[in-house]
């Protein structure tokens, strides 16, 4: 692990070296330095000065980092939004900070686009665009949309991947691997935040982001999913002029939802366009349980008649059925007041454990329920309602599932975009039909049929196994050939201090011995003398006196007498 490190640490040293500066910049010098890479700037001082920034120091901490983030560019940036959307991790200024990262970049040169199109698609622009606008007409860190028309005269929008951005993005994975496994190791109180299972899910995200063919089959989903909705459009895929580094799809030529002027000049009906929307996500969720995870105004067009055409299918949520069963008895344990039913459910999705103080977490949660029991939906704000359940998660170290919270995360948005749009939109009232609609869904005898049906041929399939697994088992006890294995976890610490309390005692016995050993020396008067004394018991005496002092010395440094 530590020589691949290396090797990682000296391939990407020019990046590392630009991270660390801006790090340092920002005042996280002494985080650098708890994680070790202190020693690296030791070696290379005149790589990475050190020096203070007197005016970071008046500058929050979260609002360093997010500076930080955007002066490192394109994978820190996406880093930061992805944390933004984590209130069960990170606290609520980080949250607030980094909501601000903009995702905006100056355009690279068209003839870049024309490039990575013949690249990817086998032939030039002109052979399949009759027209190709040299102007983007939306631009980002990880790609840009031109406008196009291709040979049979369809409007089309090409979304392009910026060239080299993958090797950008794998360097800067690599090097936010390789700071997470630091952090966790050096800085313990960390634990409780995952730094390294946050890398993962990062990575995995922003990979599937880089993935043009899978948003594009993400696409032919949502149509799926909403063919017989009228109130939702999905625009087109060109399969054949989509790669994994350049899409097509249809042109969309709407009113962004957050143009809100535009709306009313274009005879749109805002009232309306909130309601679609609201019914639009909900279907998502609590039905179809795959869903759009930035929902934000400026991804969604509307189109005359109100139809709503939600934009950039890179970033989903899916929630599948144990999910959603979970969810039906999460919303139960609410709506009856029922905790042990909600901590139950927290801990079949297995984000509770032995050390956590479930009291403290069921009074927390029982006074979180009795706030708001009394109150009418239509008063209720389900941004609040999510902002204080995710404190609570947060103080008792609860992660929750990524799509959980994703989930949370849209549910917010279009409550507030509804909100922005029809002051009187009630997003709780108009949910309520899906929520008892996803409830009854546990009492369906069809369903606890097809569970049935799956219990019955996993007991089929043990019966036909069992017999030969007991044979194996009884065949390996008779000829001596059972090993049973052990595994260990979470002892390091008692072994290391095991290890440490026999070397002290070793330790002693020998200086035992060595005294004892002295005096018996003394006591025969032989051999060569020095001031009356046997030599060999007095330097017995010498080595057991140097041997005790250091064993005294090392048991008082490490604080443990």
């Amino acid at each position: 692990m530590q020589v691949t490190r290396i090797a990682r640490t000296y391939r990407n040293l020019k990046r590392y070296r630009q991270i660390l500066m801006v790090l340092l910049r920002y005042g996280f010098g002494d985080i650098i330095d708890r994680i070790g890479i202190g020693y690296y700037i030791k070696m290379g001082k005149k790589i990475i000065p050190r020096y203070k920034n007197q005016e970071m120091e008046k500058i929050t901490t979260a609002k360093r980092l997010r500076l930080a983030f955007e002066e490192l560019g394109p994978t820190f940036i996406k880093f930061g939004q992805i944390l933004s959307v984590r209130p069960d991790l990170i606290p609520a200024p980080f949250i607030l900070e980094f909501q601000k990262l903009q995702d905006d970049v100056p355009p690279f040169p068209s003839e870049q686009a024309y490039t990575v199109i013949e690249k990817e698609l086998g032939q030039p622009a002109s052979s399949v665009f009759t027209t190709f606008s040299d102007e983007p007409v939306a631009a980002a860190s990880i790609a840009q949309v031109h406008r196009a028309k291709t040979i049979d005269g369809k409007s089309v929008a090409v979304k392009i991947q910026r060239p080299g951005i993958r090797k950008t993005i794998e360097t800067d994975i690599s090097i936010l691997f390789d700071l997470a496994e630091l952090i966790d190791h050096y800085i313990p109180e960390t634990e409780v935040y995952n730094p390294i299972g946050i890398a993962h899910e990062f990575a995995r995200t922003i990979r599937r982001e880089l993935d043009f063919t899978r948003e594009a089959r993400n696409m032919d989903r949502f149509r799926r999913n909403f063919k017989n909705d009228t109130t939702i459009y999905i625009p087109d895929v060109y399969w054949e002029l989509t790669t994994d580094q350049v899409l097509t799809m249809e042109f969309i030529d709407g009113t962004k939802v957050s143009e809100f002027d535009k709306l009313l000049a274009n005879g749109l009906d805002k009232k309306t366009i909130a309601r679609n929307g609201g019914h639009s996500i909900l279907k998502q969720v609590f039905e179809h349980g795959f869903f759009h995870a930035d929902p934000h105004p400026g991804n969604v067009m509307v189109l005359s008649d109100n139809v709503l055409v939600p934009l950039d299918y890179g970033m989903m949520g899916t929630i599948d059925d144990e999910l959603r069963d979970l969810l039906g008895d999460l919303m139960h344990g609410i709506i009856t007041k029922d905790v042990t039913r909600i901590i139950r459910v927290f801990a079949e999705i297995g984000i509770i454990d032995d050390q956590m103080d479930e009291r403290a977490l069921r009074n927390e949660i029982t006074d979180f329920i009795e706030r708001y029991y009394q109150i009418p939906l239509y008063q209720l704000n389900v941004e609040l309602i999510i902002g204080e359940f995710s404190d609570i998660v947060r103080r008792h170290h609860i992660q929750l599932p990524t799509d959980f919270v994703l989930m949370g995360k849209v549910l917010v948005i279009e409550e507030g975009v509804g909100r922005t749009l029809d002051p009187t939109f009630d997003f709780i009232t108009m949910a309520r039909p899906y929520i008892q609609k996803l409830m009854l869904k546990r009492f369906d005898p069809r369903r606890h049929l097809k569970e049935f049906t799956y219990m019955l041929d996993d007991m089929a399939k043990l019966v036909r196994v069992m017999p030969v697994e007991i044979k194996t088992i009884m065949s390996k006890i008779k000829k001596g050939e059972l090993n049973i294995r052990f595994e260990h976890r979470g002892l390091q610490k008692l072994i290391l201090e095991l290890d440490r309390s026999s070397n002290r005692l070793g330790f002693s016995l020998v200086i035992a011995a060595l005294i004892v050993g002295s005096s018996l020396v003394m006591q025969l008067d032989k051999g060569p003398l020095l001031m009356g004394y046997p030599i060999l018991g007095v330097f017995g005496y010498v080595i057991a006196a140097f041997l005790g002092l250091w064993l005294g010395i090392a048991i008082l440094r490490s604080g443990r007498l």
